[in-house]
């Protein structure tokens, strides 16, 4: 047996009857509060276009000052200066929080210290070059990686700093040049005498290996041109030099082929030892925007308006209450 009741018709025409009486009182406030607001903006226009002048005046002022402009400075750091290159961009950031000017422009020799606000260090992770030719240190990624997230200790201090390339980023209040800020920063940080001593060492170095490596291979050429015209099997006395069939021919054109790599290796190794810091590319002059992302000049007035409605409300709700608390 069905234990339903069926509803009445008439509770149903009073539900109806009440949703739809709701409704309408619903959009009747509705209309009410949008006349009051167009009512309110009439009332007050005149304060409302001053606002609205006022704020994009403020904002157009805001926009030009919030930008700043960053500069990018690629740079290898030779001879094992990678700690030397952080602990010097890290003196120079605190003296720039200390607002130590004489610093910057007596020692750092930048001209117009007060310009310069801020300048980080980041490393180019390169992991392949970090660990082409170097099983060393590919063992010791693996090593520390296995108590780790690999992608961390890319990312770890100690593994980033020995990167081949790091990026030196400065940070000004307004638009600067290479001969007032990049050069200046690139001649201190090049100006240490123990890796200045260093860098002759070892540009000496790879000098001699460069002479040494082609002789080697002028002494290659040398077998290389008597085994090309002597008759097979035959000796010369001069030079005892024997050719038969077992002359590992091969192996002697691998080791010239490998002395040549070297050799190209080295040179291109004397254009980077220059010098301590070598820089590899700069950008000057990428414009930042901060706050509003240069939109000020529109956000200003809607907030003026904004802020002159809430005081508005205010005073109206406090002048209603005050009434009720003195009835």
């Amino acid at each position: 047996m069905s234990t339903k009741v069926p509803q009445n018709s008439e509770d149903q025409e009073i539900d109806l009857a009440l949703i739809s009486k709701k409704i309408n009182s619903f959009f009747a406030r509705l209309n009410r509060s949008i006349f009051k607001s167009i009512q309110f903006f009439i009332k007050n226009w005149m304060i409302v276009l001053v606002l609205v002048v006022a704020g994009f005046m403020i904002g157009i002022f805001l926009d030009q000052n919030q930008k700043s402009y960053k500069h990018e400075i690629i740079v290898a750091p030779n001879f094992g200066s990678t700690d030397y290159l952080y602990a010097k961009v890290d003196l120079i950031n605190s003296k720039i929080k200390e607002k130590d000017t004489l610093f910057l422009k007596k020692v750092v020799g930048i001209p117009q210290p007060k310009n310069l606000k801020n300048i980080e260090i980041k490393p180019i992770a390169d992991v392949y070059n970090f660990i082409q030719n170097k099983p060393e240190n590919f063992e010791l990624i693996k090593l520390m990686a296995e108590d780790g997230d690999i992608k961390k200790v890319l990312e770890d201090n100690v593994t980033s700093k020995n990167y081949n390339y790091q990026t030196i980023l400065l940070f000004t209040n307004e638009k600067t040049s290479e001969e007032n800020l990049i050069n200046p920063l690139l001649k201190y940080l090049n100006s240490s005498d123990y890796y200045s001593k260093i860098q002759k060492v070892t540009y000496h170095n790879v000098e001699v290996k460069i002479q040494q490596t082609d002789s080697i291979i002028k002494q290659i050429d040398g077998i290389l041109n008597n085994l090309a015209t002597s008759p097979k099997g035959s000796v010369k006395n001069d030079k005892l030099i024997y050719y038969n069939e077992n002359t590992q021919l091969n192996d002697v054109i691998k080791t010239k082929d490998a002395l040549l790599n070297q050799l190209a290796d080295h040179r291109i190794e004397l254009i980077g030892f220059d010098k301590i810091i070598k820089e590899n590319n700069v950008t000057t002059n990428l414009q930042l925007v901060k706050l509003g992302n240069g939109n000020l000049k529109f956000l200003m007035p809607f907030i003026f308006i904004l802020a002159f409605v809430f005081w508005k409300f205010f005073i109206s709700f406090y002048r209603k209450q005050k009434d009720l608390a003195e009835l």
